[in-house]
């Protein structure tokens, strides 16, 4: 199979394609502020072996820096642009860094990288001007894998994405209610038909949760994988989803 993904919890995803590791949106914390993880072991080491990291955006759970701590010297990171003016830490990694908007492409061996749009706000909340965007990506090498990182529908996502083998959609959040600039089940799956994909993989659900509201709204925490297959199946009959577990690999789809 010519790509194979790895679903750490959260946004965090391990993508192989041509030999090459790319690691989106590291979230290795056992706690972040006032959410905890409250499903799946923590990431063993080896999750944060990559050649290249993708940082869709500037907020805490995406763009964390004791996670990107955790990886190798020499390991790329792609962040936006503005990104490093905005959180100063970036720098004290040691890191070699490329900032990129929508539209830039950036090589890792065999892989092209595209940066595309996301409807989401980039900030580095709670502080700051919107010095950053938010960004999805497109993986191009034996299959195309498009990375939504943090967004809501918006009305040239099929466009700049353009036909893709696996599209990894986020379909919940962290907390009982999502505000604008999310994708929930039902919307990602809208999301997906409008898409030209072979495959979808859910995330960006069922791992954290704030610290006191386990009883708040529970099934928005557990829910959202079941629900994004059953809409999935209603909008988007010809796309397989997959639906792993935290830690758990799958290959879906073959080249186009």
């Amino acid at each position: 199979m010519p790509v194979e993904i790895t679903w750490w919890g959260h946004a965090t995803c391990t993508v192989e394609d041509s030999g090459v590791r790319v690691l989106t949106d590291p979230l290795f914390a056992r706690r972040l502020a006032h959410l905890r993880r409250r499903q799946g072991a923590l990431p063993p080491p080896d999750a944060a072996v990559a050649d290249v990291v993708l940082v869709s955006h500037l907020h805490a759970d995406h763009l964390h820096l004791p996670s990107l701590a955790r990886l190798a010297p020499g390991t790329r990171l792609v962040v936006p642009h503005g990104a490093v003016a905005a959180v100063p830490g970036l720098r004290r990694l040691g890191l070699p860094l490329t900032e990129v908007r929508p539209g830039d492409l950036v090589e890792a061996g065999e892989l092209r990288i595209r940066a595309v749009s996301a409807r989401h706000d980039g900030r580095r909340l709670p502080f700051g001007p919107h010095r950053a965007p938010a960004l999805g990506f497109v993986i191009e090498g034996q299959a195309r894998t498009y990375f939504a990182g943090d967004t809501g529908l918006f009305d040239s996502m099929a466009e700049e994405v353009g036909p893709v083998d696996v599209a990894l959609l986020p379909v919940g959040g962290w907390g009982p209610f999502l505000g604008p600039g999310h994708l929930d089940a039902g919307r990602a799956a809208e999301a997906l038909a409008r898409l030209d994909a072979r495959a979808a993989v859910p995330v960006h659900y069922g791992t954290y949760w704030p610290i006191g509201l386990d009883g708040v709204r529970p099934h928005e925490f557990h829910a959202p994988g079941d629900d994004f297959v059953r809409h999935a199946a209603r909008l988007a009959p010809g796309v397989t989803v997959h639906r792993p577990a935290h830690g758990e690999s799958v290959r879906p789809g073959a080249t186009r």
